[in-house]
């Protein structure tokens, strides 16, 4: 009998895909991870969902040990707070000073769940791991999950080949009411529960108080980019991002307003009243490159945001980095962001935006 270890994370997806292993014949045991400290960080003040002083991560540790306990498979509890300090959080801190938008989630997918994980899970005699990811491997390509709207491979696109070989997505056939509809049937305490939001294992967060743990803010100008006038005032630069519309605090304006840039050594803030113009681009540089696919590609399609449609692109393989044209232009392709490739329902990898350009030129302003 084969042995799997999941990765347990106290949510419904997780959950159902110990269930559907234990039902394939698998030999199931949950492995739960603790990355984060709220106390050690002390960033109890950032949280706003702390409830009787039990805070989230337990709360998800004990609904994974009621689950573990009622489909009878055993659970482990294993900690990695000081490497995920190490290989994510400090790089999330580091994007930020640089001005740019990080993606903690998808570090946190190759550095802990698909490395730290499973080191641990070969320790209990894993010959497999597994996950509740949205995402599917067939004949050892990544594809998308069957769930478009619950499709998690944007955030496995820096898992390398050699990590995906013996891993298991159970669930990625699935469709997310499918998979509550299973939790409900095995009357699982996480059926219902809400999905989790927020930093990867740190959660949701008033996001203002939490940074302030950790990077010292630095209130700045908000410049017209049009007329070159100081407008309004930040609050740092780390708190915004290309492309947002709200939270600006900007009054006696019509038009709308949006961020197109920053300027990390004068501190300003450059927001356009209307024309968003200032947010197209028409190809960009990516770098850190995690190739999974057949490297003769040089049409497919590409997201550069989680959320975002597929864009057509033509890709120009240049040394350790690929360029990514878009003729057709693309609104907010944001330094920092991952740039994420497909052909068809394959996921072919993907690499960090490192640099934004129009007409074959870098923008100043980004």
């Amino acid at each position: 009998m084969k042995k799997v270890v999941v990765g347990m994370s106290g949510g419904v997806d997780s959950s159902v895909a110990a269930i559907l292993l234990k039902e394939q014949g698998y030999e199931v045991i949950g492995l739960f991870m603790r990355n984060w400290d709220a106390s050690l960080n002390n960033d109890i003040l950032g949280n706003p969902t702390l409830n009787n002083n039990i805070c989230p991560q337990e709360q998800d540790y004990n609904d994974a040990i009621e689950v573990c306990k009622k489909i009878g498979i055993p659970l482990h509890r294993v900690d990695f707070v000081k490497e995920y300090w190490d290989y994510v959080f400090t790089y999330f801190l580091d994007e930020l000073k640089k001005g740019r938008t990080p993606n903690p989630d998808i570090m946190c997918n190759k550095y802990i769940k698909f490395d730290m994980f499973a080191k641990e899970a070969i320790k209990l005699g894993a010959d497999y791991i597994a996950t509740g990811h949205y995402a599917r491997m067939v004949d050892g390509k990544l594809l998308r999950g069957v769930d478009d709207n619950k499709d998690q491979t944007y955030f496995l696109s820096q898992v390398s080949k050699e990590q995906l070989k013996n891993v298991l997505f159970p669930v990625g056939h699935l469709n997310k009411k499918e998979v509550r509809e299973i939790a409900n049937k095995y009357d699982l305490i996480t059926a219902n529960k809400k999905d989790s939001t927020g930093i990867c294992f740190i959660g949701e967060r008033n996001i203002t108080k939490f940074l302030e743990n950790y990077l010292p803010n630095t209130p700045g100008d908000i410049v017209n980019i049009e007329t070159n006038e100081v407008i309004g005032k930040h609050i740092g630069l780390m708190y915004y991002t290309i492309g947002q519309r709200r939270g600006l605090n900007i009054g006696g304006y019509e038009d709308r307003m949006f961020v197109v840039g920053k300027d990390l050594n004068k501190n300003i803030l450059y927001i356009s009243l209307g024309n968003s113009e200032y947010l197209y681009s028409d190809s960009c540089i990516v770098t850190d490159i995690n190739w999974l696919g057949d490297e003769n590609v040089s049409k497919c399609t590409a997201k550069f945001r989680y959320r975002q449609p597929d864009n057509d692109v033509e890709l120009e393989f240049i040394d350790n980095h690929i360029l990514v044209k878009y003729p057709q232009k693309i609104k907010s392709v944001t330094p920092g962001q991952a740039c994420v490739f497909y052909l068809g329902e394959q996921c072919l990898g993907g690499g960090i935006i490192k640099e934004v350009r129009k007409n074959n030129e870098k923008l100043w302003y980004l």
